[in-house]
């Protein structure tokens, strides 16, 4: 396996690999990252799709891309993913999936057209005091003291910040920014979260630092992630005959460590209540799913949280099972034992039936919930909530089968041990009618229409004990390689697997890891598309001090005579030259 940059590898088609209509493909957990590996099986490994076999636990694919009507609670999103233009091995593989309404456009194609005509761009990012925007928003309020500890970050080795915290790096000058509030609320940080994977992504994303306030360079699907992403996907499969094993539990593979390879052996699974050992050859190739964020969600409604008590769940304990049998399988209690209480476990999916909320959210948004645009293009933050609630309205409709009069609404709370600033509840013990009457007063709603508003709304929250667990602090060694050292025919995928580079809590992550564990595991000759090289492109360094200074040039900067004297000899120094001309396109001259 190997990367590569441009486009002259991105249009090639790989070689048939060798005696690859004879091997299986035995894939664990039918999300982003397992359909997308029984995806690139068949278009660049050619494995014939009958050869190709999907356990899922429960009894419909897509894993966390989820969104979903429930006759008895109502419509239910429990997240939606950003995605941007430079995910590469995402729109390499939806160049290739078909939508649903029409063969002959693609899913990208549809998503292309889509975001062409209807960008992202949010007017507000914060409000506080019941609705007002805050003063300060669109500047990001970085001290110089923050920005000089994001640079010593930056610089840091990856290897030096095994379970080091983000609070362990940043004072509390840091924590107070606007950056610290815009960052924090849409990747969901927390203080305690691994700087390890700070660090990635403000590596990664750089070039986004201008757009946080607007969001405009993040991108939406026409609906939910399920219908717009997921289902075109399972249809695709489905059309080239993958088997779907549906309410399958794998309990555990059994890896073979001898003779220095490590080759999986045999499945132990449960399906219907029945224990069965399925045999495994070296020709049977096992990509598993290990962990899951979504593991272990429940359900409130309207009139009842959503219950906080709840089981491991299988998916960890798949990967407990796996990782008792060598170190290089990763440490999965790392990951979802011990989550911080200060984190966000709660997401409530607001259902309203008329247009009473309409002008609040106008004057919020700046736009008509109802004009089938994008109307907060990712969170809104409501600075001054003690459950640090954001607030998400995409497209309307959300769902194909939603009604014109309907409006949805998804909401979070990035701090689950405090209580509501009008419901004097933390946010893990309110009704879905709670967790409203809580978001109506802080977008500005009378107190004495609150609760009628209220009581004409479908509520359903969300609790998912493992949402954050991405995020908590890492060591090299706790996610196991894509394909471990040795191992011949075992692989790992998703955003608990490891590949260098790349962030989590990405769509991204997940489709990258899925064509590493299909390239290495069939040997497929073709380069993988790099991670974006941001980072080392000095327009986009440039770009992001302009904008993380609050667009001030380099002589505005706050700096000392003896800095002073040392900018002004450097820029005599480069008169004329490329150098400053890029200085000066990066507004900083």
């Amino acid at each position: 396996m190997y990367y590569s940059n441009g486009n002259y590898e991105a249009f090639a088609k790989p070689k048939k690999p060798k005696n690859v209509e004879n091997k299986s493909a035995y894939i664990v957990g039918s999300g982003l990252a397992g359909l997308a590996s029984a995806i690139f099986l068949i278009r660049d490994g050619q494995m014939p799709g009958e050869n190709i076999h999907i356990f899922e636990e429960l009894s419909l694919a897509g894993g966390s891309m989820d969104g979903i009507y429930n006759e008895s609670r109502g419509y239910i999103i429990r997240g939606g993913r950003e995605m941007e233009g430079h995910f590469e091995t995402l729109w390499d593989l939806f160049r290739s999936i078909p939508t649903l309404e029409n063969p002959e456009i693609s899913v990208l194609d549809e998503f292309y057209w889509l975001n062409k005509e209807d960008p992202s761009y949010s007017k507000t990012r914060v409000i506080e005091k019941c609705g007002k925007q805050l003063e300060t928003d669109g500047e990001l309020t970085l001290s110089r003291k923050a920005i000089d500890e994001m640079l010593k970050l930056v610089l840091t080795s990856e290897s030096q910040l095994d379970d080091v915290k983000i609070n362990e790096v940043f004072s509390d000058e840091f924590f107070e920014s606007n950056f610290w509030l815009y960052w924090s609320t849409m990747f969901a940080f927390e203080p305690w979260a691994s700087a390890m994977e700070m660090r990635r992504y403000l590596l990664r994303f750089v070039q986004h630092v201008g757009t946080l306030k607007d969001m405009s360079a993040l991108k939406f699907t026409k609906f939910n992630q399920y219908e717009s992403l997921v289902k075109p996907m399972i249809h695709y499969l489905e059309g080239h005959n993958v088997h779907f094993q549906y309410d399958t539990v794998v309990d555990n593979i059994i890896v073979n460590r001898s003779d220095s390879q490590k080759i999986a052996t045999e499945i132990q699974l449960t399906e219907s209540g029945q224990t069965k050992v399925l045999p495994l050859t070296i020709d049977d190739l096992v990509i598993v799913t290990n962990g899951s964020i979504t593991e272990s969600t429940t359900y409130g409604d309207t009139e009842h949280p959503a219950p906080q008590e709840h089981e491991v769940g299988q998916s960890w304990q798949l990967w407990e099972n796996i990782a008792k049998q060598d170190k290089s399988f990763g440490r999965p209690w790392k990951f979802y034992r011990n989550v911080p209480v200060a984190n966000w476990v709660n997401s409530t999916t607001l259902t309203f039936s008329d247009d009473q909320v309409v002008p609040f959210l106008e004057s919020i948004t700046g736009k008509d919930p109802h004009s089938g645009s994008l109307v907060t293009s990712g969170p809104i933050t409501i600075r001054d909530s003690n459950w640090l609630l954001g607030i998400s309205i995409s497209r309307q409709p959300h769902f194909e089968q939603q009604k014109d009069n309907e409006l949805i609404v998804w909401l979070y709370g990035l701090f689950s041990d405090l209580p509501g600033n009008y419901i004097p509840k933390k946010i893990t013990d309110c009704t879905g009618r709670e967790i409203c009457e809580e978001f109506l007063y802080h977008i500005g709603v009378p107190k004495n229409k609150i609760s009628e508003i209220a009581a004409t709304v479908k509520a359903v929250p969300t609790n998912m004990p493992y949402i954050t667990s991405y995020f908590m602090p890492r060591a090299a060694g706790d996610r196991p390689k894509v394909v471990p050292d040795g191992s011949a025919n075992l692989a790992f995928v998703g955003n608990f697997a490891e590949t260098e580079r790349d962030t989590v809590f990405t769509t991204e992550y997940s489709v990258r890891t899925a064509m590493e564990a299909v390239y290495q595991l069939l040997d497929v000759d073709r380069g993988i598309p790099e991670v974006f090289d941001s980072s080392f492109d000095m327009r986009m360094i440039l770009n992001a001090i302009y904008y993380l200074n609050d667009k001030k040039g380099l002589r505005d900067l706050p700096l000392t005579k003896v800095e002073k004297f040392g900018l002004e000899a450097f820029l005599k120094k480069i008169k004329g030259t490329y150098i400053e001309e890029i200085l000066v396109d990066q507004h900083l001259l």
